[in-house]
């Protein structure tokens, strides 16, 4: 079983934007593409930083999935796509953190559904388009309030981080949640609600 944790691989992260990245090359960016692509299940190998063929038949299989100009390379536009539907290691932690730190005590289920919530915002244009900024709105998450955000995630968190980032909603598209015996807001009660997991409503 693939595991992340805090303390599990290094790499380079750049801030600028990434590089066009074709078979032969070798750097910090490709390190970035194996984790990602890792973490959504199209490459099974070591991360090395080095494009070679099974990078490629990965990226290869990430455009045909998600309708891209499949050529095997890496240019603008499937660097968008991985950005929308993937994470980088650091923002896979921050996933961790919120779901450990707002819904440990919950079933699994109830766990990746909360990291889902988080992926549908950072997908939905009605909010930031990357989790940071998602995260870390104001009043978006009551542990980010309370700092129990900064606690750290055990593995239970990163599995169900993983299952969020590839695809499992299981609330239906939600973009908010809450616990009823809490919550006193009148608008997050006026939200159509989806479904109850554990100790949470989620809700469109």
């Amino acid at each position: 079983m693939f595991v992340f944790t805090g303390s599990q691989f290094t790499g380079v992260v750049h801030a600028q934007a990434p590089s066009q990245l074709t078979q032969g090359s070798a750097n910090g960016d490709v390190w970035d593409l194996q984790f990602r692509l890792k973490l959504l299940g199209y490459y099974d190998d070591i991360l090395d930083g080095v494009y070679g063929n099974k990078t490629m038949s990965a990226v290869s299989k990430f455009q045909i999935n998600y309708g891209l100009t499949v050529d095997g390379n890496v240019g603008a536009q499937t660097w968008k796509a991985l950005k929308k539907y993937s994470l980088n290691r650091s923002e896979l932690d921050i996933l961790a953190k919120v779901i450990y730190s707002e819904a440990r005590g919950e079933p699994y289920q109830g766990q990746v559904a909360v990291g889902a919530v988080v992926m549908n915002r950072i997908a939905s244009g009605q909010f930031p388009d990357n989790i940071h900024d998602v995260v870390f709105q104001n009043r978006a998450f009551t542990a980010v309030a309370d700092g129990q955000y900064y606690l750290t995630p055990n593995s239970t968190a990163y599995l169900a981080a993983q299952d969020a980032v590839r695809g499992w909603d299981p609330t239906g598209g939600s973009l908010y949640y809450f616990n009823p015996k809490t919550a006193t807001s009148a608008w997050i009660w006026s939200r159509p609600q989806t479904v109850t997991i554990g100790n949470h409503i989620f809700a469109k």
